[in-house]
């Protein structure tokens, strides 16, 4: 999220969601919603580029009001939903750059002139992101049998059975650890594969247990942008890792084609991409 609006409060704001070169349809502009609380979606016209936009009342959307929405996860979810919206309402017709979510301006002239002067980088993602699409792929460990109930602890006193508990404790650990460099070995497996059918990948954070829901880890959660000329290969790939299983360590789960959000960022250089390891935590919806 970023708030790229600044200096006194004012009775409105202008949200945007996506750059492109190419209006949408505005019929199907018409019909698509942001956010609820806004007026109508917009094309804003910055040269020949065009920001779709929604002006939003500043009483729910300054950064204060907006920062103690963003903090209740409902409200979170609901401006989440809202601005993928947005963004898709732009991608109609060509490519787009999302914006951050809740970007904000203090008016139309702000916006032109934010749009402006990152006109090189625009120009060259909109050019980068043409025919492409964004896959999301998730790599879990898969889950063990449950264990069996373990010793409550060593009998008192020096023995053989001390030496026999420490030794099964000892066999235990090094057995949870050859699984988990099995399934990360494979998870690496996975991801060299599937770098193979696309242009780019960057990996964000796996995500924790409590949002997974899973007990096994999450090893890898990584994006790739495939040419849609290629994107038989590239989920005939998926395929092999989702139904046939070459992996057992691992699962593998996948979603997609999505607009690019991971391979759009307007604050990076686009020659270079994000680091190919770690990037930020933006996500295609899932």
């Amino acid at each position: 999220m970023s708030a790229s609006a600044a200096g006194p409060a004012a009775p409105g704001l202008v949200c945007a969601f996506a750059v492109t070169r190419t209006p949408p349809d505005p019929a199907g502009l018409a019909a698509a919603r942001g956010h609820e609380e806004g007026g109508a979606l917009r094309v804003l016209r910055a040269g020949d580029l065009c920001l779709v936009v929604q002006d939003v009342p500043a009483a729910l959307f300054g950064e204060e009001a907006l920062t103690e929405r963003l903090n209740r996860p409902e409200d979170l979810e609901r401006c989440a939903r809202a601005h993928h919206r947005g963004v898709e309402a732009a991608a109609g017709r060509g490519p787009v750059v999302p914006l951050p979510m809740a970007t904000l301006y203090r008016g139309d002239r702000t916006a032109q002139r934010a749009v402006a002067a990152r006109r090189p980088v625009l120009d060259t993602l909109l050019e980068r992101l043409r025919d492409r699409t964004e896959w999301a792929v998730k790599v879990h460990a898969a889950e063990a049998a449950p264990e069996a109930p373990a010793d409550t602890g060593a009998p008192a006193g020096p023995g053989s059975g001390g030496r026999a508990y420490l030794s099964r404790a000892s066999a235990r650990r090094r057995e949870r650890q050859d699984t988990r460099g099995r399934a990360l070995t494979e998870a690496e497996a996975v991801d060299a594969a599937l770098r193979s059918h696309a242009v780019a990948a960057t990996r964000h954070r796996p995500q924790s247990e409590r949002l997974t829901g899973r007990r096994a880890p999450q090893l890898l959660n990584v994006a790739y942008l495939v040419e849609d000329a290629r994107r038989a290969d590239f989920t005939a790939a998926l395929a092999r890792f989702t139904a046939d299983r070459p992996h057992p360590a691992v699962r593998v789960e996948a979603s997609g084609p999505w607009i690019p959000y991971s391979f759009a960022r307007w604050d990076e250089d686009p020659q270079t991409g994000p680091d190919p390891r770690v990037a930020p935590d933006q996500e295609a919806p899932s």
